[in-house]
């Protein structure tokens, strides 16, 4: 499998045709995947917005003067509301805002970035990236597209980069009914694949300034296996968050 970043790409605009961009720097193949970072999709997608574009409820001023009362620092209450209306639920709210986004992903403040934001003060996720990931394919050579973004794990430090939608390949391996190399039929691995190609690709995009949003995947074979879409856990057998739901902050 072989890994390459999609070089002098520009600083993308809302409204920028992001497929053709790229198909005019890389010869692609229809077999090959594209990693593509939230980063850029949101902001061909026009998700660039002003702090005072979220004006701040009761409920997020509280948030902000709380979080400001345990951390020593000044916080935009404007910055809480617009993470409390780009999540369906606040996880935990200090010492720092742990959410569910409208499609499911568990980020720290809805992924919204304040880094890298030209014109603007907030860059949000996309709206709905599995079909962000579609609307690329259809631009693509390539029949497979990965939209990507960074977060942090819990139980350990740093960041790395997992799926947050995909198009054109399911989301994880099912080796279920498969058997292992004494025999024995293995009952519950199943292989989260799109976030391992997001892994990979981040190691080759980079962070920061000198990163490079899009990276193509080549000769990587899903191999003869079953797959699934099923990424992110049901409420109901999320044990994980059943616990935090009833974890408070004691600072």
């Amino acid at each position: 499998m072989e890994l390459f970043a999609v070089p002098d790409l520009p600083e993308i605009e809302p409204g920028d045709d992001l497929a053709a961009l790229i198909t005019e720097r890389v010869d692609l193949r229809p077999d090959d995947v594209v990693c593509v970072a939230s980063t850029v999709v949101s902001k061909a997608e026009n998700r660039v917005k002003a702090l005072d574009d979220f004006p701040a409820g009761p409920r997020a001023r509280e948030i902000a003067t709380e979080l400001a009362s345990i951390t020593g620092e000044t916080k935009d209450p404007r910055f809480a509301q617009a993470v409390l209306e780009e999540s369906t639920e606040l996880l935990i709210e200090a010492p720092f805002l742990l959410t569910e986004t409208r499609f499911g992903h568990v980020n720290v403040n809805a992924g919204i970035d304040r880094s890298n934001v030209a014109g603007g003060d907030l860059l949000l996720l996309p709206k709905r990236p599995d079909e962000s990931a579609e609307r690329l394919r259809e631009g693509l050579v390539a029949d497979r597209v990965v939209v990507t973004d960074t977060c942090g794990r819990p139980f350990r430090h740093g960041q790395r980069g997992v799926a947050i939608g995909w198009a054109g390949t399911p989301a994880s391996r099912d080796w279920r009914g498969e058997r292992d190399r004494d025999g024995r039929e293995l009952t519950a691995t199943v292989e989260s694949v799109v976030d391992e190609l997001a892994a990979a690709s981040n190691l080759v995009a980079g962070e920061g300034a000198g990163g490079t949003p899009v990276v193509v995947v080549r000769d990587f074979a899903f191999g003869d296996h079953q797959g699934s879409d099923e990424l992110f856990r049901e409420i109901d057998d999320d044990l994980v968050r059943q616990a935090i739901r009833e974890w408070r902050f004691r600072g």
